[in-house]
């Protein structure tokens, strides 16, 4: 067999390793799974099958929808089950995950990834979570979900920005008061950070405690080039306040904390949340695939049939193509993925009643202080003499 004629048959080495390399990148982009269910319409039942039939890395997703919407309808066991679940998987949120390993690679997309949300998103679940602990009586494990939701809006390896929820400080400081402290640092926190309303002293005898949410909250999309920068569309709420009437006494809830402000920044700092590594590598690798292209062809077009300089500028095409091969498998998109039933707005007030069965009313106002239609909301609680009553009230309960 003549030689020469062998030689032209055999792909290079170099060529040889551009093609298993491409393989191998491109092999890692997988199609999502389908995740589809009957829905029926209830929201417990629908997000427990999703939790059940769904991706196993929405299963937290589903987990957070499922317990606040469980809470507004006063199911408020189920939603400590589902909260449990999610807390215990977001507290191995630095431990050792395959699919979040594999989702920071720079060939699969954002959304492989299990959800643990962003960080308001992880501060509401620890919220949630106090809320349900104070409801049994459990005013320290309350105050642990406050300050762990604190942390989780903070960033306290470099402490670059720090929590800035008043609620949260307020909250922390009030059960401080309540297990017999001194919360008077918490409080002065809070009202430094406080924005929208300015909190009230401490009532240290209160055992009637509400916790108020108005509004929808923010939505997630993707922008830039590639949708490698997440963004965020504020969230509305037509309630500006919530007026309670208590027996005889008339009590009012402003918002403390704007979830749409907590969304878009850290430590009131704006924030663009890009995928830059991954973005730039698929721009890199592009330009540089069409660069060897065009290259290769110039070479290719000057030479003899057969030339090594006609053979170089076929090895730079091959590589120029292989390139945008390994471009077009980069997937740097942003995980819009979003618990999108929260609220909002966030308040809290408190009062004392003696111990007894009350008819409480709840009017949800708009920004000129009227009541708005078919929102008044009437409940009826029991205040137990040796405990704080909890009573939870959002404008999204059916």
């Amino acid at each position: 067999m003549d030689r020469n004629s062998n030689q032209g048959n055999q792909v290079p080495g170099g060529v040889c390793l551009w093609l298993v390399l491409a393989c191998a990148l491109t092999g890692c982009a997988t199609a999502p799974e389908s995740g589809r269910w009957v829905r029926t319409g209830d929201p417990i039942v629908d997000g427990k099958t999703a939790i059940a039939q769904g991706p196993a890395r929405d299963r937290v997703l589903w987990q957070y929808r499922t317990a606040v919407a469980a809470m507004r309808l006063g199911q408020f066991a189920e939603a400590r089950t589902l909260l449990d679940d999610a807390l215990a998987t977001l507290g191995g949120i630095h431990g050792p995950d395959p699919e979040a390993r594999r989702a920071r690679g720079l060939f699969s997309p954002e959304a492989r990834k299990g959800f643990l949300g962003e960080p308001y998103e992880r501060v509401m679940a620890y919220y949630y979570r106090g809320i349900l602990y104070w409801m049994d009586g459990e005013i320290d494990n309350a105050r642990a979900c406050f300050r762990s939701a604190q942390f989780m809006d903070s960033d306290a390896e470099s402490q670059e920005y720090a929590n800035d929820y008043v609620l949260l400080d307020y909250l922390d400081g009030f059960a401080t008061v309540k297990l017999g402290g001194d919360g008077s640092e918490a409080l002065a926190r809070a009202r430094k950070t406080a924005k929208l309303a300015q909190p009230q002293d401490y009532e240290r005898d209160a055992n009637l405690l509400f916790f108020v949410e108005f509004g929808r909250g923010p939505k997630k999309y993707a922008a830039g080039e590639y949708g490698e920068q997440l963004r965020f569309l504020p969230g509305s709420s037509k309630v500006k306040a919530v007026r309670m009437r208590v027996v005889d006494r008339v009590l009012e809830a402003r918002p403390y904390d704007d979830l749409t402000f907590q969304a878009t920044t850290r430590g009131g700092r704006v924030m663009d949340h890009v995928l830059a590594n991954k973005a730039v590598f698929k721009q890199t690798t592009d330009s540089l695939g069409t660069g060897a292209i065009i290259g290769g062809a110039i070479m290719a077009s000057q030479q003899g049939h057969d030339s090594p300089v006609d053979e170089i500028g076929a090895g730079l095409m091959v590589a120029g193509l292989l390139s945008k091969i390994i471009s077009a498998a980069a997937t740097p998109a942003a995980d819009t993925r979003a618990w999108d039933n929260l609220p909002q707005y966030l308040s809290f007030t408190t009062s004392r009643l003696s111990p007894g069965d009350y008819d409480l009313e709840f009017e949800f106002m708009d920004g000129g202080g009227n009541p708005i239609v078919d929102r008044t909301r009437q409940v009826r609680v029991r205040v137990e003499p040796d405990r704080e009553t909890v009573v939870f009230v959002s404008d999204n309960n059916p």
